[in-house]
């Protein structure tokens, strides 16, 4: 496929080179030279420097053949403007960052499209839902929701106390169980677990089952000891902050603690309707930490700008007796570090905003595509045409690629595991884990089949 994207910055730079590591045709456009210097020598991508707004620089970078044009410049306007321009010159779809809350609204969606613009993507948005998915149940590293939540899975550091431990998940995951084991982390590996793979003490596992059973497994991994989340306490106030602010659930507390106090009294105005409370201060001072009931605390949410920081105020918040941590970590090298150093839900706005772009990119229909970066994975929501492959036989005869499972499926609104003998149907939604760059070959059997005439 072709892929123009406007913006050099962290999303654009981090898509093109996920678009060519999949050798994917990208032209990354940018004003900026200094940011375009910073795109790694090495990869496979056409660079132009100059205004992404410009008639002429979309026409030499190709957008008239474009399968997708991405708008993720610093500028919402400009993004919105690069998009329409685009589409006008021929791009198949066009997809722009935005920040501005209202333009995620349903009703704005035909306006944009009317526009010349497919989708909007706001990645400050999507990393607060995490950030709330993660809070609402404690003892889960990560939770993705299928269908609404029909289908749910989870991923879960497994301490002492799990039950399932060092049994083959042969007599765990049979057809009758309510969960299945689609994938496991354990010292820096990622394994794609058969029938005779065992789970061990620290692995990271992701299950896959449906909502009614979220308590059962809740008890076989021996995390019913841990108290929900009423009171958080978040460092740093930046725009995911003050989303995550406006999503809070009711039944959570919520303290942002700021250095600026330009930027606490911004914050003030901002979450005047809702019952955040704003700190002016160092998420890093014990003082200050003690004095605000971080003993009380169930959460802590650190979103600086910072990694280091981020991970150094999660590990002191930890010490403190906080069980659950979550961290924003844009550098990806700084990932596995957190990972290793037990911080609990690691949040990246560059993968949820690439998430969301290869779901546009993709040629069959996904309604939902979520990247897990600690397993180097995706796990995508198929809707199943009729005549596609998956249809045609059932699932141990279809001669999946190493690295895809199928873990579950919707139909008529209710969830299923799928077994061997499943017979997938059109109309079902399903849903498939793909491990390092299997999700292109996973579409191959989702796909509308291609008429001879």
């Amino acid at each position: 496929m072709k892929i123009v994207i406007a913006g050099a910055g962290a999303v654009g730079t981090h898509l093109s080179k996920l678009l060519s590591t999949e050798h994917h045709d990208c032209v990354l456009i940018d004003d900026d030279e200094e940011r375009l210097e910073n795109v790694d020598s090495n990869l496979d991508i056409m660079a132009l420097n100059s205004s992404p707004t410009s008639i002429k620089t979309l026409k030499d970078a190709g957008v008239g053949s474009a399968d997708l044009f991405v708008g993720v410049t610093r500028y919402e306007s400009r993004n919105l403007t690069a998009c329409a321009i685009a589409h006008a010159l021929g791009a198949k779809k066009t997809v722009a960052r935005i920040d501005n809350y209202e333009y995620i609204h349903p009703q704005a969606q035909q306006m944009f499209k009317d526009m010349g613009i497919d989708s909007v993507v706001y990645p400050e948005m999507l990393a607060a839902k995490d950030i709330i998915s993660g809070l609402q149940m404690s003892w889960v590293r990560q939770r993705v929701d299928v269908h609404d939540g029909a289908l749910v899975l989870l991923g879960i550091k497994l301490r002492e106390g799990c039950e399932i431990l060092n049994q083959p998940l042969k007599d765990l995951c049979g057809a009758d169980d309510p969960y299945h084991i689609v994938a496991i982390k354990r010292e820096g590996d990622t394994i794609i677990p058969g029938g005779f793979d065992v789970l061990k003490l620290h692995d990271l596992a992701y299950f896959m089952t449906t909502k009614d059973y979220i308590p059962y497994i809740r008890k076989i991994v021996g995390k019913e000891g841990y108290e929900d989340v009423h009171n958080v306490i978040a460092m740093g106030g930046g725009k995911t902050a003050v989303r995550t602010a406006l999503t809070m659930p009711d039944n959570m507390n919520l303290k942002i603690i700021e250095l600026s106090p330009h930027r606490c009294e911004r914050l003030n105005q901002v979450l005047a309707d809702t019952d955040t409370m704003v700190i002016h201060g160092d998420g890093r001072d014990l003082g200050l930490l003690d004095e605000e009931g971080i003993k009380h605390t169930q959460a802590f949410v650190a979103l600086t700008g910072n990694a280091e920081t981020n991970i150094l105020a999660c590990l002191t918040a930890k010490k403190l007796g906080v069980r659950k941590t979550v961290a924003m970590i844009e550098n990806l090298d700084y990932v596995s570090m957190a990972e290793g150093l037990d911080i609990g839900t690691i949040i990246n706005k560059k993968t949820v905003a690439a998430s969301h772009i290869f779901q546009m990119m993709m040629r069959a229909d996904v309604r939902n595509l979520r990247s897990l970066m600690m397993v180097e994975a995706d796990v995508a929501e198929f809707a199943v045409a009729e005549g596609s492959r998956v249809t045609k036989k059932p699932v141990k005869d279809l001669a999946l690629p190493t690295g895809m499972t199928i873990g579950g499926l919707v139909r008529d609104g209710k969830g299923f595991l799928v077994s061997g003998m499943t017979q997938i149907q059109p109309g079902d939604s399903v849903m498939v884990f793909c491990h390092k760059h299997q999700l292109e070959k996973a579409e191959k059997y989702f796909k509308k089949p291609v008429l001879p005439w």
